[in-house]
This record gives C-alpha cells, sequence and structure tokens, in this order.
C-alpha cells in the first residue's frame, strides 16, 4: 500500500499552514517598518519643531483614531467580501507612509504621514484577522493560527528598533532611518501578493464552517467577553508610562529602556505559540491565567527595582502576547464567518478606547501615587476575571 501521498486533511492542513505563514511573513516585515518608525518619529517630530504636547497628541490621537476606524472598516469587508482588496490597499497605505517620513519637511507633514499609517492598519486589520480565522479548523484550531501570527508578528517587532538603532549608529540621521524602511517595507507588500496569488479565495481554506450558536445567545456572550477584554485593556499600561517610571526613577539607566521593550516583545512572541495550542486543548481556562498572571507586571514594573522591572516586562510582554492571538481567537471560534470581519473591527475599537482611556487614567494615578496606579491596574484585570469565567463551557446551557 502506497501511503507516501498526502490525504486530504493532510493537504488542507499544509495548505492552512502554508497560508497562516505567508501573512505571519507579512506582519513580520511590516513591524520591521511601522515599530522600527515608531522607535524614532516622536523625536523625530521634535527635530521639526514639534513640542512634546504635540508628540503625545499625534501618538495618542492617532493611535485612537486608528482602533475607532475599525468600527467601519471591519463592516465594510463583510458587506463588499473584498478582503483582498481592503487588506492590500490597508498595507500599501501603512507601509509606505513610513518611508515617505523621510521627505517631511514640517513637523505638520510628518504627523499627517505618522496618522495616515495609523489608518491603514486600520484598514487592513479586520480583513487581514477574518481571512487568517478560515485557516484556524484545518490548522488544528483558530488559538494555534494565531498564536502562530503573533509570533512572526513579534520577531518584525524586535527586530525594527534594532534595525532603526543600527541605521542611526551608521548615519546619525533619522531620514535615513525612514528611507531605508523601505526595504521590509517592499518586502512585506511583496509577500502579500505571493498570498493572494497562491490564495486568491482564502475562504475556501474553510468551506464547511462549525455551526454557530444561536443569535441571541452569541450576541450575550459577545457582550460579555467584550466587557472583559475592555477591563484588561484598561488595566494595562501603556509602555510610554512604563518608560518614563523606569527613567524618571532610575530603575535602569536610558539605553537599557529600549532593550527592555525588545525582551517583552520577543517574551510575547515566544509564549504567543504556547498559549495559542493550550488554548485550543484547554478554552477559555488558558485565557484566565493569561489575565490572572501577567496582571502582576504592575507591582513589579512600579514598586519593584532593577531585576523586579525586568520581569514585570516579561509579564507585561506576555499579556500583550496573549491579547493578540487568544482574543481574536475567540472571536474567530465563536461568531459565524461572515461576520468574522465586523466584529473583529468592534473588538479592536473597544479594545482600542479602553486601553486609550485606561492609560491616562493610570498616567493620572501614578502622578498622585504609583501605587494608586498599580491597585487601579491590578483591580481592573481582576474584575476580567468573572466574566471569562462565565463563558467556559461548562458554564453555559447545553
Amino acid at each position: 500500500m502506497n501511503t507516501s501521498a498526502p490525504t486530504p486533511s493532510t493537504t488542507a492542513r499544509q495548505r492552512a499552514l502554508t497560508f497562516v505563514v505567508l501573512i505571519g511573513v507579512v506582519s513580520l516585515f511590516a513591524d520591521m517598518t511601522y515599530e522600527g518608525s515608531r522607535s524614532i518619529w516622536g523625536p523625530f517630530l521634535g527635530t521639526l519643531g514639534a513640542t512634546g504636547a504635540i508628540v503625545g497628541l499625534v501618538a495618542g490621537g492617532g493611535e485612537l483614531l486608528g482602533y475607532l476606524l475599525r468600527l467601519f472598516t471591519g463592516a465594510l469587508a463583510d458587506k463588499t467580501k473584498r478582503y483582498w482588496t481592503i487588506t492590500i490597499v490597508g498595507y500599501a497605505i501603512n507601509l509606505l507612509a513610513v518611508p515617505a517620513l523621510a521627505l517631511a519637511g514640517n513637523w505638520p507633514v510628518a504627523a499627517g504621514l505618522v496618522i495616515l499609517e495609523r489608518s491603514g492598519k486600520a484598514l487592513r486589520t479586520p480583513a487581514r484577522d477574518a481571512m487568517l480565522s478560515y485557516a484556524a479548523k484545518d490548522m488544528g484550531g483558530a488559538g494555534w493560527a494565531f498564536g502562530l501570527h503573533e509570533a512572526l508578528d513579534s520577531i518584525g517587532a524586535v527586530l525594527g528598533p534594532l534595525i532603526a538603532a543600527l541605521v542611526l549608529f551608521l548615519h546619525g540621521r533619522y531620514r535615513h532611518v525612514f528611507a531605508w524602511l523601505l526595504l521590509p517595507a517592499l518586502a512585506a507588500l511583496a509577500t502579500l501578493m505571493i498570498a493572494r496569488w497562491k490564495f486568491p479565495q482564502p475562504q475556501e481554506l474553510d468551506p464547511h464552517p462549525v455551526p454557530q450558536a444561536s443569535d441571541a445567545k452569541a450576541l450575550r456572550e459577545l457582550k460579555v467577553f467584550l466587557a472583559a477584554t475592555a477591563l484588561i485593556a484598561a488595566g494595562y499600561s501603556d509602555f510610554a508610562l512604563i518608560a518614563f517610571h523606569l527613567a524618571k526613577d532610575h530603575i535602569v539607566s536610558n539605553d537599557v529602556v529600549p532593550i527592555l521593550y525588545a525582551i517583552a516583545s520577543l517574551a510575547g512572541g515566544l509564549t504567543a505559540l504556547v498559549l495559542g495550542r493550550l488554548f485550543d486543548k484547554q478554552g477559555l481556562s488558558v485565557l484566565l491565567w493569561a489575565t490572572l498572571i501577567p496582571a502582576l507586571y504592575a507591582p513589579l514594573v512600579f514598586l519593584g527595582g532593577t531585576w523586579a522591572a525586568l520581569a514585570g516586562m516579561i509579564l507585561w510582554g506576555i499579556g500583550f502576547g496573549a491579547h493578540d492571538s487568544l482574543f481574536r481567537a475567540v472571536v474567530a471560534q465563536r461568531i459565524q464567518r461572515d461576520k468574522r470581519a465586523t466584529v473583529m473591527g468592534v473588538f479592536n475599537a473597544i479594545y482600542g478606547v479602553a486601553w486609550f482611556a485606561g492609560s491616562v487614567l493610570l498616567g493620572v494615578l501614578y502622578d498622585w501615587n504609583p501605587l494608586y496606579a498599580v491597585v487601579a491596574a491590578l483591580a481592573l484585570q481582576f474584575a476580567a476575571c468573572p466574566l471569562l469565567w462565565s463563558l467556559r463551557p461548562s458554564h453555559r446551557s447545553a
């Protein structure tokens, strides 16, 4: 008997894995581009005459706008079914805005390009995540699919700032960094076109989606899940506040702060692989632990010394890795195929608004007393745990 020929299930698994890896490589190059840019555009705006208030407004406002736009871009993808078109246009805007910064002659132009980059990401993210969800079943589960994608994404997030630092060391000008970042941007777009060519209809990866819960039940569970993710996001400090604390209190030297961020990104990417596999086997109990344990980043980072800060940043990275992979996996599991981009957009918008509001709250509390910020961060994230617990299968009626 010839056992060398792949069975249909093996072929389907290989195709699903190929698709996820291709999109993951796109994200790797894309993160190299815009994470490299984000590591330096603040001081670059300063060289063009922008004040600290302007930099803060562009950073926070651009991020918030990028999340809010996903409310509309996700619905647009599901309504038009042009997932590839929206993804490609979004990536092109997102990535080409970065090297264009090398040509910016004043801070308003540079600020506009930063906001344009965030808007491009908002356009493509819900459509891309919906396409990734189609590969989840043959990959063995949504946790593994999104975990693998997040791991590749995190590699780019680590390499981007390192590339920026190397170019600055060699050439000493921010404009040279933005120009060099054209290379990974083009690599991302080229890989994206290969994926489009190999998988023109990615929904064919999931031709027979599993039956979903009734609309009323699914809507109730979705509301509970979104409330839980909002609480978790609100309790998660932005890295800018952490970096501010580490520098102000001289916990570590200034040149070590970016290294801690890179370590956190690497920890998040590596654990996303493990957590994704565990999620497919054990369900939401994994997300509970991935909320409870990383929540301890707050006392370690804001109340501890150097080694506590290192441990806290590792937990902070693990938490973000869980958010970026497991949250999307939950949506992919519970929402019918033709509505996933819409719900992905809603989820991203709620997460982003809650994170923005929580970051402001934690910043205000930190100015009063770092202990107040720690208590608030822990309380918000622990408050999400009963909501996540209520969504476990053993707590749902048959």
